[in-house]
């Protein structure tokens, strides 16, 4: 039996698994929070939120790690919300209301099965230049996003709080001391110890409402349809179901890498397919609890190479304890009331990864070529100007404007075309003949002379 495939007494396999989750935990948390920050909305929605994201993380975890029928490569993997479908849900909610990006996600998620039997063909599009430059607008923004959470949005009321300042900044202080003190898998919890560290500051500090957490009962269900009843407009959903096919992309090298890591053999063409079912899956739910996309995560792949526990069990583990927590209200209601600025100090350095992970993609795409140096450029000057200059594109009219002022799909739609215009179609049209061979003195004079028969060829 394949390590990947083998299971170990329950105990440890829990064990394995909590410290899966307390390391992915966090990404979840910065999501919801940034969705309630973003759209004002008030402590009860938030709650019920956050725990349809943890049951929802783990039944994606589960689909993907226990594979049932044609869903999950069967690999140890775990799903969160967050990232680019997140930017993309929170731009729809503001122009178009929470029902549409409600919508928008439903729509998204049947688009991927629409689109899996030719996403071999499209790929071909999705080289590393283009999912690279995709990927560094995506860090860019989420970066901005998570400070807005420790500073406060400009001309508002309490912008740039002192309080506010020293809790982000001592929340990434403090996940940098971790990272630099401990080895092995402690380091990998720095994140997560971050945050811990950060939250007992800002009780010492009074900037906490502990009352919210003794209240409610034992146990919560994640209520459906929060946003009421779901309107669909396939214009507002589009820069979603874009991103949907990066995102295959993007499935496709997390399945190869957490392949690689547990050192199994696999059918890119069998297995690929099952992750991104297992994604459309998850975010078909998701929709209707109000959640965005949920994709496979590429953060417990580390634990994997540092503990040596290759089994998918462990993250299916990981699973049942995310559900677990879904449904424990106090547990929940404890993590809602996390300071925004520790929540955002955190975010800017888990986002700040995926910038990170995007250079390092474009450092495989080639770019002393003056080309992809000049696709690149164009992307992500116009990919930027909506996120670092918001209300850019405010006198165009609002169907127009759903889409260019999502930078992450503008920066995506740009590499593919200019891609395309450069490395497909250029190449035919500036393509020519070969020339025409010039025979040498010794096969001219051993052709005949017109009217001449050819001499008799010997076998």
């Amino acid at each position: 039996m394949h390590p990947v495939d083998e299971s170990r007494p329950i105990g440890r396999i829990l064990l394995f698994g909590i410290q899966h989750v307390l390391v992915m935990a966090a990404t979840p948390i910065s999501a919801i929070f940034l969705m309630s920050a973003t759209l004002r909305l008030d402590p009860g929605l938030t709650v019920n939120l956050l725990s349809a994201a943890f049951l929802l993380s783990g039944i994606g975890s589960l689909i993907q790690s226990l594979g049932p029928w044609k869903f999950g490569p069967r690999l140890p993997f775990v799903m969160l919300p967050g990232g680019a479908p997140l930017i993309l849900f929170l731009a729809i909610a503001e122009q178009h209301g929470l029902p549409t990006a409600t919508g928008a996600v439903i729509i998204t998620a049947a688009f991927y099965f629409v689109v899996l039997p030719v996403f071999s063909r499209l790929l071909a599009f999705f080289p590393a230049l283009v999912i690279g430059t995709m990927i560094v607008i995506v860090g860019v923004n989420l970066v901005k996003v998570g400070a807005l959470l420790v500073t406060g949005r400009p001309g508002q009321p309490g912008f740039a709080d002192t309080t506010n300042l020293l809790l982000g900044l001592a929340t990434i202080g403090f996940t940098v001391a971790f990272y630099w003190l401990f080895t092995g898998m402690l380091r990998q919890l720095a994140v997560m110890l971050g945050l811990i560290a950060g939250t007992v500051l800002a009780f010492a500090l009074g900037a906490v409402d502990a009352g919210p957490a003794a209240e409610g009962g034992l146990l919560s269900m994640p209520q459906l349809l929060p946003f009421g009843s779901p309107q669909f407009n396939l214009l507002a959903a589009l820069p979603l179901m874009l991103y949907s096919l990066a995102s295959m992309a993007e499935a496709t090298g997390q399945t190869v890498i957490n392949a690689e890591a547990v050192g199994k053999e696999i059918d890119k063409r069998a297995d690929v397919p099952k992750t991104i079912r297992g994604d459309a899956l998850t975010s078909l739910f998701g929709g209707f609890f109000g959640l965005p996309l949920m994709v496979t995560s590429g953060e417990n792949i580390g634990i994997v190479r540092v503990t040596g526990v290759r089994s998918r069990y462990v993250t299916a583990a990981a699973g049942v304890v995310l559900i677990a927590i879904g449904f424990l209200a106090p547990i929940t209601r404890a993590i809602s009331i996390v300071p925004s600025a520790v929540v955002g100090g955190t975010a800017m350095v888990v986002f700040a990864v995926i910038t990170v992970l995007g250079v390092q993609m474009l450092g495989r795409a080639d770019l002393d070529r003056h080309t992809n140096t000049f696709i690149c450029a164009v992307a992500i000057a116009l990919g930027l100007l909506p996120i670092l200059i918001p209300g850019v594109y405010g006198g165009f009219p609002p169907s127009v404007r759903i889409l260019l002022e999502s930078g992450v799909a503008v920066g995506a739609f740009v590499a593919a075309v200019l891609n395309i215009l450069f490395h497909h179609v250029r190449p035919r049209l500036t393509r020519k003949p070969p020339p025409a061979a010039v025979p040498s003195q010794a096969q001219a004079d051993a052709e005949p002379e017109a009217g001449e028969p050819a001499p008799a060829q010997h076998h």
